[in-house]
């Protein structure tokens, strides 16, 4: 597995995931339309926040299942846990170092979340 190193864009919250990232999903919820977020899941002992746990702020809403981090200084979601599996994380690809060269080599998935299995 690769190390790749992330951070929130002032650079306060910074993070490293272990991870082979072959694909990203993008969700079309209202929430991650916004924000423009590509996923990637990863498992807790492939994630270590390095900087900034006293700068993050929380934001949750509708079922309060899911969890998105931000930076609470300029506003960057760096990071959440996914209602679908609140056990793991889901980084911000675009957060990561050399953004473009991942996404360059990665698949694109999509999910369809308007239509959330966990709102049937």
């Amino acid at each position: 597995m690769q190390t790749y190193r992330g951070s929130c864009h002032c650079g306060t919250v910074v993070f490293e995931i272990e991870a082979e990232i072959d694909h990203v999903s993008v969700c079309d919820c209202s929430i991650c339309c916004k924000k423009g977020i590509l996923h990637f899941p990863v498992q807790d002992e492939h994630f270590t926040l390095t900087e900034g746990r006293e700068s993050l702020s929380l934001y949750q809403f509708g079922t309060h299942e899911a969890s998105h981090w931000f930076c609470n200084c300029c506003g960057i979601h760096t990071f959440g846990r996914p209602r679908m599996d609140p056990s793991r994380y889901t980084v911000n690809v675009r957060c990561l170092d050399d953004f473009d060269d991942i996404v360059e080599g990665a698949l694109e998935k999509s999910f369809n979340g308007k239509q959330h299995p966990l709102d049937q």
